[in-house]
């Protein structure tokens, strides 16, 4: 009997310390932080420059928390005078050292992907990746967002073209809403 019982015991005193030990779960690092800067709502002026005859139109982005860890993006607006939706996920990869994207919208059945690094200043976030070019195949592309200061950036779409030389696609300035104004906008898009 006592043979028999000795697994038993065995199993539960090594199954008392492990139960009681949680796994820490991860925490939003300094990399994470610096994205929760994107939260809120922004009107953008878009100039297209890429395609033909340039073009101004406007649009809104609203940047909204998930966990701390990725911040996710939707816009509407209008491009090319045809209505634009949008929405896209950032967040910092630890693995890869890197700040990660995901990014689709209303005019391209393919979902785009990019990644990338901030300079030394934290200013200017370059991301590359690939995306559909206006004849529909895929090609090398590359954005660049710089803050102007906590309530303006600027980001640039760049297409790599056949000739391997890069053009600017698109630029797009936003400015953050404040007070009401951007109350109201969560409340509009629903």
């Amino acid at each position: 009997m006592r043979i028999r019982l000795l697994p038993v015991f065995c199993s539960l005193a090594l199954a008392v310390p492990l139960a009681a030990q949680q796994p820490e779960m991860p925490k939003p690092g300094p990399e994470h932080q610096r994205l929760a800067k994107e939260v809120g709502t922004w009107d953008a002026v878009i100039e297209s420059t890429g395609m033909g005859k340039p073009e101004k139109s406007k649009g809104e982005n609203e940047t909204k928390p998930m966990g701390g860890f990725w911040f996710v993006d939707a816009f509407a607006g209008s491009f090319a005078g045809a209505p634009f939706l949008g929405h896209g996920v950032i967040g910092y990869d630890p693995v890869k050292k890197k700040y990660v994207q995901s990014w689709c919208d209303s005019m391209s059945p393919m979902l785009m992907m990019f990644e990338g690094t901030f300079d030394k200043d934290g200013k200017v976030l370059t991301m590359t990746g690939s995306g559909p070019s206006t004849g529909g195949k895929t090609v090398a592309m590359r954005t660049v967002t710089t803050w102007k200061d906590d309530n303006t950036k600027v980001f640039e779409l760049f297409e790599t073209g056949p000739d391997g030389k890069e053009m600017r696609m698109l630029t797009i300035t936003y400015t953050r809403r404040t007070g009401k104004a951007a109350e109201n906008a969560g409340a509009n898009r629903k």
